[in-house]
């Protein structure tokens, strides 16, 4: 052990460990490309997902599908730098985080596809993304109505609402189809998930954070000699170019879809919120309201840019939060290169084509993982929330009840008003408001009984 610094003089960090970077320090050139790939293959499954699983849902072909990648990635990229960089004293936490698709806007996105058409999808985006712009600086000053409360119930029901989607893609929608439920499929899922599992069991560090992009990898290799991979529409795919904006047609704007998508905003909020504080501790420069107000900005511009490049909402990814308490690199421009590789692989076409070929089951299986995880976060955040004496568990069954009404019965609605059906159908934005609804009443608004302990349950007595 070494001996320790006079009290005048500080202690020097040994030349084998360099001192960590702070927030806006500069690396050079080719640990920055390094760090900025890591940064990538961490995310690069989620957020592509996001546009497999719609655009699977939302019954478009491969090449279609293909385009929505590459505007998702684009889109992406493009918040990441704006998020890292920062655009002036309007845009941007710069703070070492990068943006990618929200699983949030999933649900909601598919429903209004079925009532309101591809255009009514990013018209809603489009809205949502003003409204974001216009509501990050009040929402930035009243986080409070957002408890873990809200956010944990909110959170379980998107990975919750989710897995009917997984297991659509797993094992087919039709259930008059001849290969629907295939042993070989639900084989071939299974063993993507146990693939997953084992790299998360017996790896450690970054191999372990990219175990879903491995089973991804792998359950691809083994879809190919089963007759599951058709990639004939790569080769017609260019090497570059751009998805023409509004592919789909000039947006439309049914208030019921703007509603939920405006809603699905706010839940994105708290989930950037939440991540970009953590890395405000991270880096030592913790997060004030106005530099929080700059970040949930950047993705009310994501909606924006999402609406007319065919992209999607984007948040603050929660996988790469975690990659900057491992590696302990806190520079903020390695968030930036990333942000630029997604640029650039927003740009390749050919790159979406072979994502877009993906098989259902090897997509699906991985998705299980993932919106199974979300479920896990949604339940580890309602482990900070005090429930004895407090009426919280009310609020949590009653959040969680009325979210997955229209998961398990998805015509539960429709006797209702198609505006109806759009809000109270989707299971994220039905809990979100009964959950945010319900925290007011319960612990905002004046004539709330006061906190008192919690009863014994009855069997308590009864035990011997």
């Amino acid at each position: 052990m070494s001996e320790p610094s006079e009290p005048s003089e500080p202690p020097e960090p040994p030349e084998s460990s360099p001192p960590v970077p702070v927030p806006g320090e500069a690396l050079p050139p080719g640990r920055l490309g390094l760090l900025g790939l890591q940064h990538v293959l961490v995310m690069y499954t989620g957020c592509v997902t996001v546009p497999l699983v719609f655009g699977a849902a939302a019954k478009l072909d491969t090449h279609t599908i293909g385009l929505l990648i590459n505007a998702d990635l684009l889109v992406a990229g493009l918040i990441t730098l704006v998020q890292s960089l920062g655009v002036g004293r309007v845009l941007g936490v710069r703070l070492p985080v990068v943006a990618g698709a929200t699983f949030t806007a999933v649900s909601p996105m598919i429903l209004i596809a079925g009532q309101y058409g591809m255009q009514a999808v990013y018209g809603s985006m489009i809205a949502a993304g003003v409204f974001g712009l216009l509501a990050a600086v009040p929402f930035a000053r009243a986080i409070r109505l957002f408890p873990p409360l809200v956010t944990g119930s909110v959170i379980t029901i998107i990975g919750l609402s989710l897995i009917g989607v997984a297991a659509g893609l797993i094992a087919g929608n039709d259930a008059t189809a001849k290969d629907y439920a295939a042993p070989s499929h639900l084989a071939l899922a299974g063993g993507i998930v146990l693939l997953i599992v084992v790299v998360g069991r017996f790896t450690r560090g970054f191999l372990s954070q990219i175990g879903v992009l491995l089973g991804l990898v792998g359950g691809t290799l083994v879809a190919v000699p089963m007759g599951l991979t058709d990639f004939s529409s790569v080769g017609d795919a260019d090497w570059f170019g751009v998805t023409a904006p509004f592919h789909f047609g000039s947006p439309h704007f049914p208030v019921a879809a703007v509603v939920s998508m405006c809603v699905v905003m706010l839940v994105t909020f708290t989930e950037s919120t939440a991540d970009m504080l953590a890395v405000g501790d991270m880096t030592g420069r913790p997060v004030a309201p106005r530099e929080l107000a700059r970040g949930l900005a950047a993705d009310g511009l994501s909606g924006v840019l999402g609406g007319v490049m065919n992209g999607f909402l984007d948040t603050v990814f929660a996988q790469n939060v975690g990659l900057v308490g491992m590696t302990k690199v806190r520079s903020r421009y390695v968030a930036a290169v990333a942000g630029g590789m997604l640029v650039l692989l927003g740009l390749i076409p050919k790159m979406g084509e072979v994502v877009a070929s993906l098989p259902g089951p090897v997509v699906g299986a991985a998705g299980l993982v993932m919106f199974a995880t979300v479920t896990a976060v949604g339940i580890n955040t309602l482990r900070r929330v005090e429930f004895d004496g407090t009426g919280n568990m009310t609020i949590v069954a009653v959040s969680i009840g009325v979210g997955m009404l229209p998961v398990v019965a998805p015509s539960v609605y429709h006797a209702f008003p198609t505006w109806v059906q759009t809000v109270a159908g989707s299971a994220i934005t039905s809990a979100t408001l009964t959950a945010f609804l319900l925290n007011l009443l319960f612990h905002h608004l004046p004539g709330r009984a006061a906190k008192t302990p919690a009863p014994e349950p009855a069997l308590s007595s009864s035990a011997p």
